[in-house]
């Protein structure tokens, strides 16, 4: 729910929005969303506030760009892992674009309940999968959905990984790997290691740290960029890109009038097959 508040911000507050999403704001339920739109400024209080809104805005519009690019070079399969409160699947442009919502069974219930009060409803083109990734396989539950594992898939995974131990990660990744197929492949953020950090930027991650602890969902894993390009590479992905801060500002945010920019810390990964 703070991720998707902050996307509907993004949505009010930033002109140009980086990420256009009409459904930002109604998905977040009539009372949360009348507050935002009463007093939107209260999303914008300190410079973390904005550049985090940035970050979210910015991954979203990475995301859906590259699943654009795949669409356009024959996909027509798209997952969305740890899918939230995101909103692709109800505003779908691509008309035989099938699409695979995989949350926590939990979360999914309470998302279908928040897409109901919202009178938002699910297309034909979705397919719910809930999964408990503890007990459940996510290639097995994908293909009793209805994936077509002879088909190429796109993957998103957006706002989770820094939240997984490394090893799951890595399993993960290798599973979509394996699925991806020709074309297909999968766009997804993670946390940066604090090697690979200066001393400002690890004074930055630990009071980011904090702030997710307090909220019960501490970081587990992080990486080197260059390490884990290579790691990608290792699973079949044969093109692959890590978006650093300064990519993703100089892509989306360059002359910009408002100062909206990303901050230090964030990463975006894209990895395809051919």
């Amino acid at each position: 729910m703070r991720v998707a508040l902050r996307r509907a911000a993004h949505q009010l507050l930033d002109d140009p929005p980086v990420f256009d999403d009409p459904l930002a704001i109604r998905i977040i339920g009539p009372p949360d969303a009348d507050a935002l739109r009463a007093n939107p400024r209260a999303h914008d209080a300190t410079p973390f506030d904005r550049a985090l809104r940035a970050f979210l805005a910015a991954r979203s519009r990475i995301a859906e760009d590259a699943l654009a690019r795949a669409v356009g070079a024959g996909v027509r399969q798209y997952v969305v892992l740890g899918a939230g409160l995101d909103t692709f699947a109800y505003r779908n442009p691509f008309a035989d674009l099938e699409v695979f919502e995989v949350d926590f069974p939990a979360t999914q219930a309470w998302k279908r309940a928040c897409l109901d009060a919202a009178g938002i409803a699910p297309p034909a083109s979705l397919r719910f999968v809930p999964v408990d990734f503890e007990r459940q396989s996510l290639t097995s539950e994908l293909a009793a959905a209805g994936l077509d594992p002879a088909r190429p898939v796109w993957f998103s995974w957006l706002g989770v990984t820094p939240y997984l131990e490394r090893a799951a990660v890595m399993a993960t990744l290798g599973d979509i790997g394996r699925l991806a197929g020709a074309n297909g492949g999968v766009a997804f953020d993670y946390g940066l290691d604090p090697a690979a950090m200066t001393i400002t930027q690890r004074a930055v991650l630990a009071a980011l740290e904090a702030r997710v602890r307090r909220a019960g969902e501490p970081f587990r894993s992080a990486f080197v960029p260059a390490a884990l390009m290579a790691d990608l590479r290792a699973m079949g992905f044969d093109d692959v890109e890590d978006l650093d801060p300064e990519t993703i500002n100089s892509r989306f945010f360059d002359g910009r009038r408002d100062g909206l920019r990303v901050g230090t810390l964030g990463h975006m990964a894209i990895a395809r097959r051919t």
